[in-house]
């Protein structure tokens, strides 16, 4: 276990570059496995899960080196376009599969199952240096919400948090907002966990324009890109996932979220009980014919889904653990898939 302890050293960031040395060095010679498992495993979509599958390959890679495991985080809606089209065997998820991406798979003859794999919050950030140290949703609406094109200080934001309903006082400051963008799961978790939708749509806008953040902002896929947004101007403000922000530390200032209950840090504690209003939960989705049909692709559920994977690995990625009872639902879950 002394090889393995040695990943927590590395963060969020040097897990997925450690990561994918290993399993590309590991599966490179197709040599075989200790017990047999040899093949490929193909991973894509969310890069707020991509640190545990990552993590999850290197490991399973120790006692399995004849298994080439690839992991990617172009984001949750481009994995989930590569596996309903059959290119990939997992698709990494930062929310639930919505209703045109269930048809696609349908379409595309790819049958899956919904595995929860461990909770994460999203974090709002703002610079160190930055007055803010909490936010409203009204404010959150103000700040990144559809109406708030054009809004670019706190003070204008202001006015329109006060029209939906928030206290409207922010303390002054020029806004520069990143943030992920439409391709992320952050981004949809994010406007549906911050009622951005609801208040939207109470104000006339179309389903369509309701369910969008914001046009005019920097917008990255890279939680990483986010995070160095945040510590290079004082007026910086954007969100990300939790273990992204945390591996951050002083550099930026976490904000707490009130969602009417008063002011709420982002902490494993809060985002485990769901007292964090912005707090969710992370999946894989496994194809499922593929896993019955290829060795390796099962062995590799069958590790993630395992205490090493689903508490060691979540854990030391700087994830929030499943607790016993929903780590145990997933195991079932994916046993009925197989029967």
């Amino acid at each position: 276990m002394a090889k393995r302890g040695r990943v927590r050293a590395h963060g969020v960031a040097g897990v997925i570059a450690l990561s994918l040395s290993a399993v590309a060095c590991g599966g490179g010679d197709g040599g075989g496995a200790a017990d047999g498992v040899t093949g490929t495993v193909k991973v894509s979509g969310s890069s707020t899960v991509e640190p545990i599958s990552a993590l999850v390959a290197e490991l399973f890679n120790e006692d399995n080196p004849g298994v080439n495991i690839t992991v990617a985080g172009p984001g949750t809606g481009d994995g989930f376009e590569l596996f309903c089209n059959g290119q990939i065997d997992i698709a990494d998820a930062s929310r639930a599969i919505e209703s045109e991406e269930e048809t696609a798979c349908s379409d595309g003859g790819v049958a899956y199952e919904e595995l929860e794999v461990a909770f994460d919050g999203i974090t709002v950030m703002v610079n160190a240096a930055s007055p803010i140290e909490c936010l409203t949703l009204a404010d959150l609406y103000a700040v990144f919400g559809p109406e708030s094109e054009g809004v670019d200080s706190t003070a204008e934001a202001n006015v329109l948090s006060a029209e939906v309903g928030g206290a409207g006082n922010l303390p002054d400051q020029p806004l520069e907002i990143t943030a992920p963008g439409e391709e992320s799961g952050t981004y949809d978790a994010f406007i549906e966990l911050s009622g951005i939708e609801d208040t939207a749509t109470e104000n006339g806008l179309s389903e369509d324009a309701a369910a969008a953040l914001r046009p005019d902002y920097q917008s990255s896929p890279n939680d990483n890109v986010i995070v160095q947004a945040m510590k290079g101007s004082p007026n910086a403000i954007g969100f990300a996932g939790f273990a992204f922000a945390e591996e951050a530390g002083d550099a930026v200032k976490e904000v707490g979220i009130d969602a009417g209950d008063g002011c709420v840090a982002a902490t494993a504690e809060t985002i485990a009980d769901g007292s964090y209003p912005l707090s969710r939960s992370l999946y894989i989705y496994p194809n499922v014919d593929t896993a019955e049909s290829d060795a390796a692709v099962k062995a590799f559920v069958d590790f993630y889904l395992s205490e090493e994977g689903l508490s060691l690995a979540v854990e030391e990625a700087g994830y929030i653990p499943l607790p016993a009872d929903r780590a145990a639902q997933t195991r079932s879950a994916w046993e009925s898939a197989l029967a």
